[in-house]
């Protein structure tokens, strides 16, 4: 969910940057075995000045992977780096790993006539909703190539290569609506925004859908109960958030939400006013109703409430139970 945006932001970068007739490279995460920060699909940018925006791993590696990453600039040749520990190694290539596991990173230009095509044609597809793939090639005959793959289908190249190639499957991320666009709903939007949900702000007063105060916002929706839910991206792979802070409004957007069989609905408010609620349009208590929304962390405030809903966000959508990674045994990231 998190690499359909962190793509975007990356592809958007490097475009503007090309266009400018500035050059960049590009490291992509391509494998790991045990402990790794970042998943296959992590992207780091580095611009030529040394600029540098997204992340590989939680810190160890950038500062050498931008040095590669310059070199790939000046050579145009792209590179396949191994970074590794195990036992009580505590140090690799001096870096001070501290995690055993091991991760791949290819780096290649980003602003090449070929890669820069290819960087337009996936932020093409990320404006849809539609997942797709990204096959490079990393090592062996064509090392740096790059072909978008149609879902089920094959990339316009068509062809197969004497090499090993990376494939990254780009899945939509689930949309969010958000229902109340108040001054408690500006972190929610922000933080859920980041964590990769394309947020959607609904609200009948168009005064307080701005870009302003929701830049991250995926889309902004100034619609009344009346005009329903119809047209909003309220589907079985949503997630909804009511949060009006007016009864009657809330329980009338719970009734439409659940209709449209939206299997996240999370209501903000104490326990008794969301089971007046459910009373009221005749709906029992279940697995789709959250209420109170959000996962039990003491918060307090706007700021610490908008993390709550989002925690559970991401462990719903990831069908996930929440609790201390220090009770998990096994990989941090196994599911």
């Amino acid at each position: 969910m998190k690499h359909w945006k962190e793509t975007a932001d990356v592809l958007s970068r490097v475009v503007r940057l090309a266009e400018a007739g500035r050059r960049a490279a590009v490291a992509t995460v391509v494998r790991i075995e045990g402990s790794a920060y970042r998943r296959p699909g992590a992207k780091f940018l580095v611009e030529e000045d040394g600029r540098t925006a997204g992340s590989i791993s939680g810190g160890c590696l950038e500062g050498d992977v931008r040095e590669v990453a310059l070199e790939v600039m000046r050579s145009g040749a792209p590179r396949l780096l191994l970074y590794e520990t195990g036992g009580d190694d505590s140090s690799v290539f001096g870096l001070g790993l501290g995690c055993s596991g091991s991760v791949e990173i290819f780096v290649q230009s980003a602003t090449s006539e070929e890669t820069l095509e290819a960087a337009r044609e996936v932020l093409d597809r990320l404006s849809g909703d539609r997942a797709f793939s990204v096959a490079t090639v990393i090592r062996g005959n064509g090392a740096g190539r790059v072909s978008v793959l149609e879902p089920g289908g094959e990339g316009k190249a068509g062809r197969r290569e004497p090499a090993e190639v990376f494939v990254e499957t780009l899945q939509p991320p689930p949309h969010l609506l958000v229902f109340g666009a108040g001054d408690d709903a500006i972190p929610l939007c922000a933080y859920a925004a980041d964590a990769g949900f394309r947020v959607t702000l609904v609200d009948h007063r168009p005064a307080t859908l701005s870009r302003e105060r929701f830049p991250a916002a995926f889309g902004l929706a100034a619609r009344r109960l009346e005009e329903t839910v119809a047209g909003l991206p309220a589907g079985p792979r949503g997630f909804a958030v009511v949060k009006t802070h007016s009864f009657a409004h809330d329980r009338e957007w719970v009734r439409q939400l659940l209709s449209a069989g939206v299997p996240y609905v999370g209501l903000l408010g104490p326990r008794a006013r969301g089971a007046k609620i459910l009373a009221e349009i005749g709906a029992a208590a279940g697995e789709r109703i959250f209420s109170p929304v959000g996962l039990d962390l003491g918060a307090e405030g706007p700021e610490q409430v908008a993390l709550s809903i989002v925690a559970e966000l991401l462990a719903v959508h990831s069908s996930r139970q929440p609790w201390s990674l220090r009770e998990k045994e096994g990989a941090i990231h196994a599911g």
